[in-house]
């Protein structure tokens, strides 16, 4: 069975996207979905990040953008405002102030860089090789628990991304998993399933199954996201998530409104 929403689309203002907000909402029709949240990536707070992020001078169009498609489809598709917004240590008060300023449905927290790199840009794949593999994890485990200590997120996106280009740590770091899910569950935020990994080198959906075992163990909610920057790719591969989230031990998912758990939905 589909699920009932598509978290994570954005848009083509964060200057990496391509399509309309329309072209991504035709797209969520077709596929079958019930609702779909537009979560593009927020301005940067520490320094503007053109063809990464919008400015904060768009942020209210991409706010028009989005209300325009939920007026005109208001009676076929659910459509929900969100941001992705990056963790930058030091920045709380700024990310908070706003991601508060506009009533969005939930805020999905990312973690894209590691002492100022950005480990998962293509452009600075080269990078890596400066880098031992476990120290990154470790680090981007820490900065994961972190943001969601912040109070700043609803959702905690691709809870593994350094794993992108197809690095793997060498040592068993569960413990680092564990620790990154208690802080979750105790912190109330949602983990996401975003099939996006699977049109990536590492060709595998974020988080891996044994990780998101652990999540499951720890009991933190789930949602789902295929992290969409093309419309083509809205609800993508969620069959294949449905499958992952049940082998982790799903037996539900929930949905955002205002910031809090709107449902509670069965997977089957």
């Amino acid at each position: 069975m589909l699920p009932y929403a598509d978290n994570h689309i954005h848009s083509s203002l964060c200057g990496h996207a391509i399509g309309s907000p329309e072209d991504y909402v035709k797209q969520a029709l077709k596929t079958g979905l019930q609702e779909i949240g537009f979560s593009d990536h927020a301005p940067m707070v520490h320094k503007p990040m053109p063809h990464v992020t919008m400015s904060l001078k768009e942020l209210p169009l991409y706010q028009a953008m989005i209300e325009d498609v939920q007026k005109q489809y208001a009676t076929q598709i659910s459509i929900k405002i969100a941001l992705e917004a990056d963790f930058m240590p030091g920045y709380e008060n700024k990310t908070e102030a706003m991601t508060n300023s506009y009533p969005y449905d939930y805020i999905i927290g990312s973690v894209h860089f590691i002492d100022d790199w950005a480990f998962d840009d293509p452009a600075h794949r080269e990078y890596w090789k400066n880098y031992n593999v476990d120290d990154v994890f470790r680090k981007y485990y820490a900065l994961l628990r972190q943001s969601a200590q912040s109070g700043l997120y609803q959702i905690i996106g691709h809870c593994d991304l350094p794993k992108k280009f197809g690095a793997r740590p060498s040592l068993d770091l569960s413990h680092e998993i564990k620790e990154t899910a208690r802080v979750f569950k105790d912190s109330g935020v949602a983990i996401e399933i975003n099939t996006s990994g699977l049109r990536k080198p590492i060709a595998e959906i974020y988080p891996d199954l044994n990780s998101l075992k652990i999540y499951h163990d720890f009991g933190v909610p789930l949602v789902f996201g295929s992290d969409a920057h093309d419309p083509n790719d809205v609800g993508r591969d969620f069959e294949t998530a449905v499958k992952w989230a049940l082998s982790a031990g799903y037996k539900e998912y929930v949905i955002f409104k205002n910031k809090k758990i709107e449902k509670v939905l069965p997977l089957l």
